[in-house]
């Protein structure tokens, strides 16, 4: 392109630049009034739209109406209200040109210096279950093109999109006006909020259509924003940070009470733990090291403190490995269970909540990283994996709730049907074994592990570290297997351990001498059906 627009000798310079007129407009009223009062009284002229400007109004502080300045009141249920030459000249004059500046005199246009917009809630109206009309009018118009239209012209206008941002705007008022450099990082924020929510409308959309023949999205977009820089990634040499994805409630929207800042493996770890201990319905611990379980177990019968009896039949199962480790409670962490833990190395403990008496105790162990869980939490849906020059997409490996019922159909291949108590055992070990790393046996008796076997190049080294592990107390334990086993060497060595059940889902070609061997020895063994693969 050519011309008198483009000669770089025609731009003025502009660094500091004083606010005297804003653009206001947000559907997070957090932190509005304040906002509006301080630019009041250092006299800038504040223009408003539809219920923000009513509420700053109510205030008391002076406020002008957006159809003041477009001479058009708002239409179509506010559809069409700030799309319009007189507020968009306004945004993207170019006042370092004499030529724009001349323009907007010639029809009485007066520009903005700042712009305060945030968008509607549209992830949030989405998580709501509201219906598609519903969540269509949630599709913000006016809000993106006046957030892009002044972040394109950083170099004359301040855009603001967050809450967070506005002490930093009240400061540079009070001191004159905003600088380009502090423009340009208000921008480079601004752009990525009006990406983020455009990949969420995409999303729903796709989400509403079938791409390829089936219901996962032809078209994925993921955007986080970054929480906090860790001291380093995996490894002291890697740099890591901690993102957060709009409209989440996991691990990374937890609230730490105490403690040294999380790592980058305790973020892992402690999600992983979490994986383990919501599986469970009774109250549960898993205690977790290197993203791997050292032991899960739930309540003991007519304990007097649940969680605090969980934890301790969790850590019997391997005491070693549980130094250092990180630890996830589907229940309230008590007095009890802190006292527990006392003398026990641990790096982080995450749970739904924290008896006040429990934080007490933990407050002589300063270094103890104490996370709380938001109060939505809740298990992805989907599974996110980067490879090289991509992404791997997934359901989410869960259990159903009715996994009792699930169970009265998986098959009985060798030994008797067990009774009710027995089953639960059964379930529980085939629950626990979806939280360990592939090859993955678990050893469970009474709804808590005794010995696990993870990670093996194949399944009968995971058989033989499960039964080293367990020791004396692998007999007359429950085995489950995530996968099926290939050769009857395995259960073999499950066997010769003195285990007295075997769950695991089948569909070897080999399955007929893998019965045959439970068969011998007078193991129960269960095929599942399905498989749970931990990668």
């Amino acid at each position: 392109m050519s011309g008198p627009r483009h000669d770089p000798s025609l731009y003025r310079t502009r660094d500091l630049i004083p606010i005297r007129r804003a653009l206001v407009s947000v559907s997070d009223k957090t932190g509005l009034i304040p906002l509006a009062q301080s630019l009041a009284d250092a006299g800038v002229e504040i223009i408003s739209t539809g219920s923000t400007a009513q509420t700053i109004r109510d205030a008391g502080i002076a406020v002008g109406d957006v159809a003041s300045v477009t001479g058009v009141a708002e239409m179509l249920d506010g559809r069409v209200k700030t799309l319009h030459p007189n507020v968009h000249a306004g945004l993207l004059a170019d006042l370092r040109l004499e030529d724009h500046e001349r323009q907007l005199d010639e029809q009485g246009i007066v520009p903005f210096e700042l712009v305060v917009v945030n968008l509607y809630p549209f992830v949030e109206t989405v998580a709501s279950g509201a219906d598609a009309d519903e969540v269509v009018e949630q599709i913000d118009i006016g809000g993106p093109a006046m957030v892009r239209a002044a972040a394109k012209n950083h170099a004359n206008v301040t855009i603001v999109v967050s809450p967070e941002s506005y002490p930093a705007i009240v400061e540079a008022v009070g001191a004159g006006g905003t600088r380009l450099s502090q423009r340009r990082e208000l921008a480079a924020r601004a752009f990525a909020h009006t990406a983020a929510y455009d990949s969420a409308v995409a999303q729903w959309f796709a989400e509403g259509t079938l791409g390829d023949g089936d219901d996962l999205p032809a078209h994925l977009t993921i955007k986080a924003e970054r929480l906090a820089t860790l001291r380093y990634g995996e490894n002291a040499h890697q740099r890591g940070a901690i993102y957060t994805r709009v409209g989440e409630h996991g691990i990374a929207q937890a609230t730490q009470l105490q403690g040294k800042a999380m790592s980058y493996n305790n973020y892992v770890d402690a999600d992983a733990a979490l994986r383990a201990a919501y599986d469970m319905v009774l109250p549960a611990v898993a205690i977790v090291k290197h993203a791997n379980p050292c032991g899960i177990a739930t309540t003991a019968p007519n304990a007097l403190d649940p969680i605090a009896s969980a934890h301790l039949r969790a850590h019997e199962c391997d005491p070693v490995s549980a130094y250092g480790g990180v630890i996830a409670a589907n229940g309230t962490v008590t007095l009890k269970m802190a006292e527990n833990l006392k003398d026990i190395f641990t790096e982080v403990i995450v749970a739904p909540s924290f008896q006040p008496e429990a934080l007490e105790v933990f407050r002589a162990k300063k270094n103890l990283r104490l996370l709380q869980l938001p109060e939505d939490w809740q298990q992805e849906r989907m599974d996110v994996r980067l490879v090289s020059g991509g992404l791997l997409l997934q359901d989410a490996d869960r259990f159903p709730d009715d996994i009792a019922s699930v169970a009265r159909d998986w098959e009985l291949v060798s030994g008797e049907r067990p009774d009710d108590d027995e089953m639960e055992n059964f379930i529980f070990a085939w629950k626990a074994c979806r939280a360990v790393k592939s090859n993955a046996i678990v050893l469970a008796k009474g709804n808590a592990t005794v010995g696990v076997g993870m990670g093996q190049v194949n399944r009968v080294d995971s058989c033989r570290l499960a039964v080293e592990r367990a020791g004396e107390r692998a007999a007359g334990s429950v085995a489950a297997s995530d996968a099926f086993f290939p050769f009857a060497d395995g259960p073999q060595v499950l066997i010769d351990a003195g285990i007295t059940a075997i769950v695991q889902p089948g569909g070897s070609v080999r399955d007929e001498e893998v019965v045959d061997a439970a068969r011998k020895a007078g193991v129960t063994m269960f095929f599942t059906g399905e498989r749970h693969f931990f990668h």
